[in-house]
């Protein structure tokens, strides 16, 4: 059983070390552990490696953190939409290690089911295949990508029980899964917080789960926000 916790400050107690690398689950502005990041952030914690699709926007989400300067090194595989973000590589202040989106979650699943190495296609030919094993098969060469494995990865669930259970919602499951297996530690913060999940519905079982806190009622922040006037309406 996961042990759930009061409020994000106390999920994170103890699990938060300098230079410690870091998965965070969620796309953009969609499906990230907000409390958890602000709780990182103010732990102080400095050195980090985080593992993200990207690093949110600036402000917000992961951007948190950079702006807190806690982040020495972002594995990721989208970074465009972050000023702070360039102005620290561009500065030298951050390293950067690019992923395609695809290797960047299939890293983290190997991770998180022992899979210490895989061989792709992807990136065979380009700077994201320099300094890397290859090998051939059946007359391709394959490029070998590293397994990923976070010291503590955080979450966010639409759904989860005290079991550590996680139910995800819509785009908000994107790399959540991937990021809550390969974690040492797992934290995931969740909407509705349930006395037990429907066995049939469970998106990530509660073995990978190790706390969990229910989420702070937010406004969910959209990256670009994009309208056009309905057919047929009225200017």
């Amino acid at each position: 059983m996961s042990i759930t916790s009061t409020n994000a400050a106390e999920a994170v107690a103890g699990l938060l070390t300098d230079g410690m690398t870091l998965a965070v689950g969620g796309f953009g502005l969609c499906g990230i552990p907000c409390d958890l990041i602000e709780a990182v952030r103010d732990s102080g914690v400095k050195d980090l490696t985080v593992v993200s699709n990207n690093m949110g926007v600036d402000g917000k989400g992961l951007g948190l953190l950079l702006e807190n300067h806690q982040v020495t090194k972002v594995v990721a595989s989208y970074v465009g939409e972050n000023k702070l973000f360039a102005r620290q590589y561009l500065d030298g202040e951050l390293e950067v290690e690019f992923n395609p989106q695809g290797t960047l979650a299939e890293r983290m699943r190997a991770g998180g089911a022992g899979i210490p190495a895989f061989y792709t296609r992807t990136g065979v030919g380009t700077a994201v295949a320099e300094g890397k094993p290859t090998a051939e098969f059946d007359g391709e060469t394959y490029v070998q990508e590293r397994g990923i494995v976070a010291d503590v990865a955080l979450v966010h669930a639409h759904t989860g029980d005290s079991f550590g259970n996680l139910i995800y919602r819509l785009a908000a499951r994107n790399f959540n899964p991937a990021v809550a297996t390969c974690g040492r530690v797992t934290v995931a913060e969740v909407e509705h917080l349930v006395d037990a999940v429907d066995p049939e519905l469970v998106h990530t079982p509660g073995v990978y789960v190790t706390r969990i806190v229910q989420a702070v009622e937010r406004v969910k922040d959209i990256e670009q926000r994009t309208t056009r006037q309905r057919e047929g309406a009225s200017s």
